[in-house]
Formats: C-alpha cells, structure tokens, sequence
C-alpha cells in the first residue's frame, strides 16, 4: 500500500524532525498537538532545522520551502486524522499516556489508517490492544538528528499483518532511511538495547555521588575516543524523555537508584526548562557545551 497523508503525533523534539523529515521527502503531513501553544513551539524548532539541512545534506532554498508547504498543524484530533494513511506516534515515553492517545486515534482515524509507535523503549504489545486495530500496529523508530542519523527501526509484534510491515519498511526507504527490520519484539529495539544501559548507568554514577557529570563523559570520550559522553547524548536525546523513561523504570522495578535519576532529572532539568540541545540548555549549555572546548580531554 502506498501513503501519501502523514500525521504525526506529538511535536516535540523528535516528532518536529520526523515531521519534517517525511515532508522533505515529499509527503504531505499534519502535524498534531494537544494545544496551539505546543504546535507554536513546533514550527519555531522547523524552522530551526532548515539551515541544518542545508548545511548537513545540501539542501536547496527551493527544496526547504516546499517541504514547509507540505506540512499543516493541527491541534483537533479528529480533523488530524480524518485523511491518514499512516500515524507515526511520538507522544510522552508513558504507557499510559500512549493508550489514552490510542484509543481516542482509533475512533478518529478511517479504518484503513496503520499505526506506527516510535516509543524508545516500550514494546508495541503493551498499547496494540487499545488501537482497535492490532494487526495494522508496529513500531517505527528513529534516531535524534534524523537527517543525519538516519536509521529507521521499524518492528512488528506477534499480530502485526506482514504486509503492513513490509509497507512501512518499504516507507521509511522512501523518506530517506537505512531501513532496519526486527523480526519480533525487543524492549529497546536495537539501538537503544545498546545504547540506554550506557545512559543509565552514566545517570546512576551521578545519583550515587561516584562522580560528576563532566568526569563521567572525560571518562567515556577518553576511553572509547567518542565525540561526546553519555549526558552530552542525553543533552542531544532531550531530557524530557530521558525522564519518563527512568520514571517507568522505577515504576516498573522498584529499582531506588531509578527514582533518584527520575527526581533529579524533573527537579533540576525538566521543571527549570533544562530539556537538552534543543532547549539550549540541559547537562551542558548551548551552542558551545564545555565538553566541546579544545581543553576539555587534555591531561
């Protein structure tokens, strides 16, 4: 099946690079929010990507204004998603954040609409039933900095229908990614099974006092000749979703040293604004975070 409507849910961080990404490619998408105040801050972070690709893919002035044409915002969720093809997720990391959302898309999408989650970590069997259309629901994940890190992680759970994903494997090739088929359920997919055990770990030696946060990302750039340590790449991440994952975790497990990392993060970085790069302020300041400094790994 080919799509030609995408609605993309949820226009933070990375839902605003998704958006933008699958309009450049030639769709045409709405983008939706639950307040006009959030879509506001949406087109403001839009506009902020072009000259990026420009600079990182060679993008013409043309290219990058017919991409904006492309796209619509959209606060009503009915009106959103009466005309998609396809629904590319990207709400708060919250299991049930996600199934309110569901349910309330299933009763306003057509019925032919396939549902994409691009969750980080939850697995699409956690929220398929609240879809009311199970076998039309699939994971479809991306990577922060979409232009450049362009993997799409796109993975099926037990009654996911074979062609819906072959379909969106055959998608995420068309608006420009390196497609990455799983061919059942992992919690974190394949990135993020590598990559937030690294996060985590670097946030707990920080909750338990072993170390501060520069000293853990010399360690890691030093060690492993890595262009940034792990709260540099939760900087690039966005807190916000760092927070909601270490909450469900805590939640989830019991785990104390979760907590610690969920309340320090909502205390000291998501309630000040501090979200990350986007926000020109997370663990580092922006645009010149000191880990970048010439200095900054030098004995």
């Amino acid at each position: 099946m080919g799509y030609t409507n995408i609605l993309i849910a949820g226009s933070g961080v990375l839902g605003s690079q998704i958006a933008f990404q699958v309009a450049f490619h030639g769709f045409a998408v709405t983008v939706y929010d639950i307040t006009d105040a959030a879509l506001d801050q949406a087109r403001a972070r839009i506009e902020k990507l072009k000259p990026l690709y420009k600079a990182d893919l060679g993008a013409s002035d043309e290219a990058l204004e017919a991409a904006w044409a492309r796209l619509t915002f959209q606060s009503d969720l009915t009106q959103a998603a009466a005309h998609a093809d396809l629904v590319i997720e990207s709400v708060p990391e919250s299991v049930d954040i996600k199934i309110d959302f569901y349910q309330k898309l299933a009763q306003a999408a057509p019925a032919h609409t396939i549902f994409a989650t691009n969750s980080s970590t939850l697995l699409p069997s956690q929220f398929a039933h609240a879809t009311g259309r199970p076998e039309k629901f699939l994971a479809l994940h991306f990577a922060n900095e979409i232009r450049k890190n362009n993997t799409a992680e796109i993975m099926k759970h037990s009654t996911t229908d074979e062609q819906v994903f072959r379909d969106v494997i055959a998608f995420a090739k068309e608006i420009g990614m390196v497609a990455l088929p799983l061919q059942k359920e992992q919690a974190g997919y394949i990135v993020n099974s590598l990559l937030v055990p690294l996060l985590s770990s670097a946030q707990k030696l920080l909750v338990t006092g072993i170390a501060d946060i520069e000293t853990i990302d010399k360690t890691w750039m030093v060690a492993t000749g890595a262009p940034v340590g792990p709260f540099g790449m939760l900087d690039i991440v966005g807190i916000n979703t760092a927070y909601h994952i270490a909450r469900t975790r805590a939640e989830h497990t019991g785990d104390e040293a979760y907590q610690a990392v969920a309340d320090l993060l909502k205390n000291n970085y998501v309630d000040q604004g501090k979200l990350g790069k986007a926000a020109g302020e997370g663990f580092y300041k922006y645009p010149n975070p000191s880990y970048m400094e010439p200095g900054f790994l030098k004995p």
